[in-house]
């Protein structure tokens, strides 16, 4: 049996263990964790071996404009998402272990020729410090609430921007004419200077959401409040196009709840699901995603998800995880509805956002996550622009811009992946644009990774859905993984019709 708590405190101490560098600071920065779990239970014995492979932090995504047809940018640096793709590396590299004749502990062959499965007794599970951003986190609001991981953007300054359905930036939860709200103060971001001054979108970050109520005024109340009405935990990712939208009554109506969402970007939208869709689409697909689908006999499913301590509902993340696709049917073989048996720890990550409001103190500045007090780089054109004419000032301050993420994963090269704004951080000017600036976490990094996989195969005994000679680019190999494509279209159909398809044009590198 799994003690939630046991998992909590295992992917702590592994975050402490790590360097400082991209951590937040101290009683100032705030961040979210993630990590996947191995487990390991001992044939004829009742010993059970968990070990941490994949580590991740953070909270952001680069804006739909920032994506790179080059396949070098990590669009998203959410934890959990962190976490998944540090996985794939660390799979990666243990299937390559397995196909060189290694001794190996996570795979062995499989039934079908070139196809391998977990080995008995190996399951991984999925640990988060926080409940999902999107509608795992849209939660009933108790009267110790916490914040959300996806804050919502209160105002814009500067800057007309639009949502993803075309229209203006809501100033989200602004009380209205018939209410008193006190909300929580959101950090506001400087505008950059770079020989003129760039207007820029107000990035907001919750700060003491411990203190929020809704009162109303009634028109027979000479104090002018009402007991406090019920209200939930708000997100700050929007419902896709298409669907249905907030509503954005007061109190428990504002959000729709089971639809999809697209998270926040700094300041224009993004294209990346929210991490309550994104673990939802792994209970049928898998976590292992469409290249090493190609290797293996069945999909890798994380049979356990524990959260941390934070706001959290057993029913909500019922919803949000696991009802949404648990009527999907007509799955081909290898892939099932197999979602995660839900568990909650009492221990809190030292660097959640209620724990840095408690160790907060005087002169440290405003309570911000990690990382975002610095400013928000010029419009992609911009700096293109610049990297073309050999502007070094403007180069120079894109790379100083930070938003760290960590991850960590258990492989014996370059275990540790620091990056900011989707490149490997403290990158320097000269090797913009080259190697040394991608994270290992992108996806051409790990579409590299899995080409070398494939040349380390005996080609006897490679999978048949790769022995076709044209298969050149990303979006070669991916369409090429039928069988996963197969599940995909079916989990699409019945359960997620409105999912943004990745625009082919981004995906045609090699």
């Amino acid at each position: 049996m799994v003690n939630a708590d046991e998992i909590a405190k295992l992917c702590y101490e592994r975050f402490n263990q790590l360097p400082r560098r991209g951590k937040p600071e101290p009683g100032r920065e705030w961040t979210l964790l993630a990590a996947v779990v191995k487990i390991t239970r001992c044939a004829n014995s009742d010993t059970v071996k968990k070990e941490v492979v994949s580590l991740g932090t953070g909270t952001k995504c680069i804006g739909q404009t920032y994506m790179s047809p080059n396949g070098d940018v990590l669009n998203d640096s959410h934890a959990e998402v962190i976490a998944r793709r540090g996985c794939i590396r660390y799979l990666i590299k243990e299937l390559h272990r397995a196909v060189s004749g290694g001794d190996g502990s996570v795979f062995c062959p499989a039934d079908q020729q070139g196809k391998w499965r977990l080995q008995p007794g190996v399951s991984f599970l999925f640990f988060t410090s926080h409940t999902p951003c999107g509608d795992a986190s849209i939660i009933p609001m108790q009267q110790d609430s916490q914040s959300q991981p996806c804050p919502p953007v209160r105002s814009v300054k500067g800057h007309e921007g639009t949502d993803v359905r075309g229209g203006l930036k809501r100033k989200a939860e602004e009380p209205s004419e018939a209410q008193n709200t006190k909300l929580p103060r959101l950090e506001d971001q400087e505008t950059a200077e770079m020989g003129q001054s760039i207007k820029t979108p107000v990035e907001t970050v919750l700060e003491d959401s411990a203190q929020l109520e809704i009162k109303t005024r009634g028109p027979n109340d000479s104090a002018g409040l009402h007991p406090q009405v019920p209200d939930i935990h708000r997100t700050g990712a929007k419902c896709v196009p298409g669907g249905p939208a907030d509503p954005l009554h007061p109190g428990m109506g504002y959000h729709s709840t089971g639809v999809l969402r697209v998270k926040p970007g700094r300041g224009e939208p993004t294209l990346s699901l929210s991490c309550s869709d994104k673990l939802a689409h792994w209970a049928v697909l898998g976590f292992q995603g469409a290249l090493l689908s190609h290797y293996l006999q069945e999909a890798l499913y994380f049979s356990i998800m524990v959260v941390g301590k934070c706001p959290y509902s057993q029913e909500v993340m019922q919803r949000a995880l696991v009802t949404r696709c648990s009527h999907v049917s007509d799955l081909p073989a290898g892939f099932s509805v197999c979602p995660p048996v839900l568990l909650q720890s009492s221990l809190e990550f030292p660097f959640s956002h209620a724990q840095t409001v408690l160790r907060h103190q005087a002169g440290q500045g405003r309570i911000s996550p990690c990382g975002a007090g610095l400013r928000e780089p010029a419009p992609q054109s911009y700096w293109l622009s610049a990297v073309s004419q050999g502007d070094d000032r403007t180069i120079g301050f894109w790379l100083k811009l930070h938003n760290p993420s960590i991850s960590w994963c258990n492989v014996t090269e370059q275990p540790l992946d620091v990056t900011a704004n989707g490149y490997k951080h403290g990158v320097t000017k000269k090797a913009f644009g080259t190697a040394k600036a991608r994270s290992l976490l992108c996806k051409l990094e790990l579409f590299h990774s899995f080409l070398s996989l494939v040349s380390a195969t005996n080609p006897s005994a490679l999978p048949s859905s790769l022995r076709e000679t044209e298969l050149q680019t990303y979006w070669d190999y991916k369409q090429a993984s039928q069988s996963y494509q197969q599940a995909w279209q079916q989990l699409h159909s019945q359960a997620f019709p409105l999912w943004p398809r990745s625009n082919r044009d981004l995906l045609l590198f090699h």
